[in-house]
């Protein structure tokens, strides 16, 4: 298993109140796996990606990458973890905006600590159509080619589960046709793939669903394509 979340909780405490985020949530990703979690505003589908990210700590229940669980890890344990298993992809994109397309591209390999990337990163900004803006920095760069930056950042140490959270949100149909198709062909590959979502188009493009409210969870729905109707 890639990813497993068990009996998580979150909760906000706010200004008299509390709200619950997350409420004993499990699932689990395994290789292949492409997985669109949908569900109403603020019924808890980013704290899910989130936490599974590592990039929130649960107030109980267990985050597990692979074999190694994450509870009691420090920070720079879990953050050392994401870079080697992990690439995220945001509807904000968060872009560094100082730095040009190719720098953004390379910049997990700090992170990771890794060297000899930049072949890699020459590589994924072609393969995204960006070669003529590798050192522009994002303020001259459309949405689209914003997200496949974004996107080609989540591939650079090759990771095993990409999370993306509403990834097509600020794009127009062609672009976020190239985001879904890469998301599609890393699960068909051998990853693992968590979409949030609100677009049903990104969602028929998942191998399975799992709903969201008020911060529970109904079990994973397989895909199946409707037959026509003289069959």
């Amino acid at each position: 298993m890639l990813l497993q979340l068990t009996d998580v909780s979150k909760s906000y405490t706010g200004v008299g109140r509390t709200v619950v985020a997350l409420d004993h949530a499990s699932f689990a990703l395994d290789a292949g796996d492409f997985v669109a979690v949908q569900g109403p505003s603020g019924c808890g589908k980013t704290t899910l990606l989130l936490t599974a990210g590592t990039l929130l700590t649960p107030d109980s229940g267990t985050v597990a990458l692979g074999d190694r669980s994450t509870a009691g890890m420090t920070m720079s344990q879990r953050a050392e973890l994401r870079s080697e298993s992990i690439g995220f992809v945001f509807q904000q994109f968060h872009l560094i905006p100082y730095l040009s397309v190719l720098d953004n591209v390379l910049a997990p390999a700090l992170a990771a600590r890794q060297n000899g990337k930049l072949s890699r990163a020459r590589s994924l900004i072609e393969q995204f159509g960006l070669e003529d803006r590798a050192g522009h920095v994002p303020a001259q760069l459309s949405s689209g080619e914003r997200q496949r930056c974004a996107l080609a950042r989540a591939l650079l140490n090759q990771p095993r589960i990409l999370l993306a959270d509403e990834p097509t949100g600020n794009l127009d149909e062609d672009n976020a046709a190239i985001v879904l198709d890469a998301l599609r062909e890393f699960a068909d590959a051998g990853g693992a793939v968590l979409l949030v979502t609100h677009d049903a188009r990104a969602a028929a493009l998942a191998k399975s669903t799992m709903h969201m409210q008020a911060g529970r969870l109904v079990p994973s729905v397989p895909i199946v394509a409707e037959r026509s109707a003289d069959q």
